[in-house]
């Protein structure tokens, strides 16, 4: 399914509301957060969503990731959302949690076969330690790619189109969930450090076959103005938005201009 202008709109003004939302609990409970990705982008670029983009995304450091999963029971608005992690929900897959706003619908494709409630989301993304010694990185860069592809197998045997790639998702994928799940879990208990001076989410690729980004990137953080309100942002954006999209303010080829692909979708 191709989303129209029509429907990207109501999609962003539901993200829209599930970012206030975590603002809302993060100014509340004292945790600092920043938007990135595409949603760092929009907010330098063009005030606001990216107009082609079909998602939000937020990034905590690990200790402030926790305390939110921690408290974000007694503080979310729940007959609004809902939140989902990998500890939490059966089914989820993935190494970054998802607030979901309550009777919606979203499934990419090649998911509509996860059993778990797919609403319409917002990611927020765990940034972990990695090793500042460069060989040591290497290998925890390794074990990160080993460890999202078996996470990653339930809908890669699906969307790959290789014969050989389907084969050897779906052997990947008799692996137990919850035995992926606590390698996952392994991997952040061996390799998480509050020191170090690299960081990346686990379970996402690193930018352009690097091997992280710097950690103050994360913890330095400033207000920053997306869609009229105003958010929590990379205090040094340049620096991260060079380094994740090099010229950022150069606008794609219309032809790149590309939401994700889209099974089914439900609004309010």
């Amino acid at each position: 399914m191709e989303l129209t202008q029509e429907m990207l709109k109501k999609l962003q003004k539901i993200e829209l509301e599930m970012l206030i939302e975590v603002d809302r609990i993060c100014k509340d409970s004292h945790i600092k957060y920043t938007i990135i990705g595409g949603t760092l982008l929009g907010a330098v670029r063009h005030g606001g969503f990216i107009p082609w983009d079909d998602d939000a995304d937020v990034a905590m450091l690990r200790t402030e990731y926790e305390k939110f999963c921690e408290i974000v029971d007694e503080k979310l608005d729940k007959s609004r959302f809902y939140f989902q992690n990998i500890d939490r929900t059966d089914g989820y897959r993935w190494g970054y949690a998802k607030l979901r706003r309550k009777g919606t619908l979203f499934i990419r494709e090649n998911q509509e076969h996860m059993k778990y409630e797919q609403g319409i989301f917002l990611d927020i993304f765990p940034i972990d330690g990695t090793p500042d010694n460069r060989f040591l990185r290497k290998i925890h860069k390794l074990r990160c790619f080993c460890v999202r592809k078996i996470l990653w197998s339930e809908v890669g045997k699906k969307a790959t189109k290789s014969a050989i790639g389907k084969t050897w998702y779906s052997f990947l994928s008799m692996i137990p969930e919850k035995t992926a799940k606590k390698m996952y879990r392994n991997l952040i208990l061996k390799e998480n450090s509050d020191r170090t001076k690299v960081v990346r989410t686990l379970t996402f690729p690193a930018p352009k076959g690097m091997d992280g980004y710097y950690r103050r990137w994360f913890s330095q953080t400033a207000p920053i103005l997306f869609e009229g309100y105003e958010f929590s942002g990379v205090m040094d954006y340049k620096g991260w938005l060079s380094y994740e999209f090099g010229d950022y303010m150069k606008l794609p080829p219309e032809d790149k201009r590309k939401t994700h692909p889209v099974n089914d979708i439900k609004f309010i």
